[in-house]
């Protein structure tokens, strides 16, 4: 089998995860161009890394080159039009978070797959480390009982250099502040975990950042289950820190770490007898010790494109958390809950992250 020809589009700080989990790949890819409109740094890359051909025009990459798949690492705002001009170019699109700024455009993107046959995955290495997939397999053999309740945390620390940059800190470029940009990793993989969620109820504020967007936000939020779970997003904690709690019928499942986890990030605690006792064995029986990776998700990803299926984290997989950002920021910014499925075409939060037209 041929390798696959893959591009890249943006050569900014992501790009070492990137070239990193391309690397890995060995004789399966075959990495043909780069695209940036920083000159200097994309000749860097090009130079560390060997690639031949580099473009500061994403379309003129296209024609030229044919890619088979494109990584899409350029700022929020960027994503739809480059996301659409591969798709028709004949790429299939594995996109930083993230995807889009609002639910019309995640429907803009379903419908030029439909339309090319191409598909469109978005970068959650987070649901690909070993203890998760042990952990999904324990819950889906019913080992574990009933999800009840979950602590969602993600506090970081990001200065006013930060959001120097000049497409940071603003809705129309950014997409949204720390719910949208950060923690939005921990809650996908929070509602991935525990399926379907039923209503949210949030605040957000800016406390210490001169920014449009928030800087802190609190979600409360019932999961169609019954479960229910708080959610703390923030860029505001000097002590960083990324925390994950479950709390099931039998077992405690949770992680503490920062951008990535390994199983020894792990704790599981189930209750004491000898039920508790067949479940520390069967969490102590993890296969391997894989971290969530851009490699892992990668590797997954060049398996699906080799049976022709929908690569995980695409779709509906990919427009839930979309979903619950814009409900979020809905319900934040109109202090009421906001149930799943209640934001429709014609809603201005169907549009946009904040209700306002990015236009305005």
């Amino acid at each position: 089998m041929k390798p696959y020809r893959v591009a890249l589009i943006g050569t900014g700080g992501i790009v070492g995860s990137h070239l990193e989990a391309i690397a890995a790949m060995g004789e399966r890819v075959e990495l043909v161009a780069a695209v940036d409109t920083n000159a200097t740094r994309l000749e860097a890359v090009c130079a560390q890394t060997g690639i031949a051909h580099a473009y500061t025009d994403a379309a003129a990459m296209l024609a030229a080159e044919q890619p088979d798949l494109v990584h899409i690492l350029t700022p929020p705002a960027t994503h739809l039009p480059l996301i659409l001009a591969a798709l028709d170019a004949g790429a299939a699109v594995w996109c930083e978070k993230p995807l889009c700024r609002s639910l019309a455009e995640f429907d803009e993107i379903a419908a030029a797959e439909a339309r090319t046959g191409r598909y469109v995955s978005t970068v959650f290495q987070w649901r690909f480390g070993s203890a998760v997939e042990h952990l999904r397999k324990l819950a889906g053999e019913k080992l574990l009982g009933r999800p009840l309740v979950a602590t969602c945390q993600t506090l970081w620390y990001r200065d006013a250099a930060y959001y120097a940059a000049p497409w940071r800190g603003r809705f129309a470029s950014e997409t949204g502040g720390p719910t949208a940009t950060l923690g939005i990793h921990l809650m996908d993989l929070l509602l991935w975990l525990w399926s379907e969620w039923e209503e949210v109820h949030a605040l957000a504020a800016t406390l210490d950042r001169p920014i449009e967007v928030e800087d802190v936000s609190m979600a409360l939020v019932r999961f169609e289950s019954g479960a229910l779970g708080s959610i703390v997003t923030s860029a505001l904690s000097p002590r960083q820190e990324s925390y994950l709690r479950l709390d099931y019928q039998h077992a405690t499942a949770e992680v503490k770490t920062l951008y990535r986890y390994a199983n020894a990030d792990w704790r599981f605690t189930p209750l004491p007898g000898e039920t508790g006792d067949a479940l520390a064995a069967a969490w102590q029986a993890i296969p391997c010790d894989r971290i969530g990776s851009h490699t892992a998700q990668l590797t997954l990803l060049l398996d699906s494109l080799d049976r022709g299926k929908r690569p995980l984290v695409s779709g509906i997989e990919a427009r839930r958390i979309v979903e619950f950002i814009a409900c979020l920021y809905k319900s934040a910014f109109t202090g009421q809950p906001v149930a799943r499925g209640s934001i429709t075409p014609g809603d201005p939060f169907y549009a946009s992250m904040n209700g306002v037209s990015y236009a305005e």
